[in-house]
């Protein structure tokens, strides 16, 4: 189970919160959107958001839109924040939730998304989140686990 946070004192849940954070990602324009569910992988949070965003400003503007959707519809504020000083990656966190923004150089570099690649992936188009951008490295990526997923069956 997570570290105790303010997102549990939300109407919403550890998920729709995540949810939401990839929601204004998408409102953004950040691409390579995914939500992994990393709750039973480490104690640390439960969800990771993790997107990539062009640019230092783009950067900026995705947390600081994060920062206020969170805090106007789910009534809470992060724990902290980290790594907004040099643009490239930048880290919210939010106890129950972790949300990362990467520019593609630093995304390619630290390949979160591999370190938890046990983890389940949220299926945002399933959660109406339906015009995601994804480079072709993430895109391949969600191929390989979707086809993993028909020959597990």
């Amino acid at each position: 189970m997570a570290t105790t946070s303010n997102a549990e004192t939300s109407s919403m849940s550890p998920r729709e919160c995540a949810l939401l954070a990839a929601q204004v990602a998408d409102d953004k324009k950040a691409t390579d959107i995914m939500v992994q569910e990393v709750g039973k992988l480490t104690s640390t949070t439960e969800f990771f958001v993790i997107a990539t965003a062009a640019n230092n400003r783009q950067v900026d503007a995705i947390v600081d839109a994060i920062g206020k959707e969170e805090r106007e519809k789910a009534g809470i504020t992060p724990l902290s924040r980290e790594g907004l000083e040099a643009g490239t990656w930048a880290l919210i966190d939010y106890g129950s939730f972790v949300v990362h923004v990467f520019q593609p150089e630093a995304r390619d570099y630290y390949r979160l998304e591999s370190l938890w690649n046990d983890a389940p992936i949220i299926d945002l188009k399933a959660e109406g989140i339906t015009d995601v951008v994804y480079s072709d490295r993430i895109a391949k990526m969600f191929n390989q686990i979707s086809s993993h997923k028909q020959t597990s069956k």
